[in-house]
């Protein structure tokens, strides 16, 4: 890990806590902080995956038995209609899941909103899309599950515009680069205005603050989000961070060491050990 001067670390919030993410990868070096506040997300055109190709990688990374299950499934759902085909595909999503296989998941979610166009089913996927975006390292598959759940979101508000969470979906997507972040920042604060304690909403504007170098800002929102709405191992390890990188290495050392009580988890234990015997150096 290399010093917290010249690197930054990567932190995904919203409905993946630090707990699911930490733990299941590396953690990533990241750039200066200087690189970091210039370097804002840039909306690109992302390329297409079908359902079928995500399905066909998916099978490859479970057993024999399930993987011609879910042909089966899958063969039967092709030839379904109407509401039955909304029904299987909202099967074929959780079966996907239990699995452990989110991007298929995702896809069958997406395909049940298709057929089946509510406020429940659009946010469902979206929420899917924006969770295999926040824990994939595949660079293929991140800007397909964003721009996905970007649209997932829209749909969602043209169904009802007053929804704090499809808001909060949109917001996030966009200050990721599904559009332009700043007005996503306005949107996730509109959210917080009327809904104060709105812990996804809150939890992002804090993870940009971070992102653009907003290091006072961040220790602020994280402060408020641990005393007020919820004390999480990825929030008190947010606010570490921030103050990690404003050189409060006492400040840091302490809400570490409650996100490793908080989590109770080996690897992120290991690391913040590390992580306090170089800050007391």
């Amino acid at each position: 890990m290399k010093s917290p001067r010249t690197t930054q670390i990567v932190i995904i919030a919203g409905i993946v806590l630090l707990v699911g993410f930490l733990f299941s990868q590396d953690i990533k070096g990241l750039k200066p902080k200087e690189e970091a506040t210039a370097e804002m997300p840039q909306e690109a055109q992302a390329p297409s995956l079908s359902i079928e190709e995500v399905s066909a990688t998916a099978k490859n990374l479970i057993s024999n038995a399930a993987a011609k299950e879910l042909t089966s499934l899958e063969a039967a759902y092709l030839k379904a209609k109407g509401e039955e085909k909304v029904i299987q595909a909202k099967s074929l999503a959780q079966r996907w899941d239990d699995l452990g296989q989110s991007v298929p998941s995702a896809f069958y979610l997406e395909d049940a909103a298709l057929g089946e166009s509510s406020l429940k089913n659009w946010l469902k996927a979206g929420d899917k899309f924006l969770e295999v975006f926040d824990i994939t390292r595949d660079s293929l598959v991140k800007p397909v599950m964003l721009q996905k759940a970007n649209h997932a979101y829209e749909k969602a508000i043209a169904i009802d515009s007053t929804d704090l969470d499809a808001k909060t979906g949109m917001g996030i997507t966009m200050v990721n680069g599904s559009g332009a972040p700043m007005a996503g920042i306005t949107m996730l604060l509109d959210v917080v205005k009327k809904d104060p304690k709105n812990f996804k909403a809150n939890m992002n504007l804090g993870m940009f603050a971070i992102k653009s170098g907003q290091f006072d800002k961040a220790i602020t929102r994280f402060q408020d989000i641990i005393k007020n709405i919820k004390a999480t191992p990825d929030a008190y390890f947010n606010l570490a961070f921030a103050y990690e990188s404003l050189g409060k290495n006492q400040e840091a050392i302490d809400a570490y060491l409650q996100s490793k009580k908080l989590a109770a988890n080996p690897t992120l234990s290991s690391f913040v050990d590390k992580k306090v015997a170089e800050l007391k150096k």
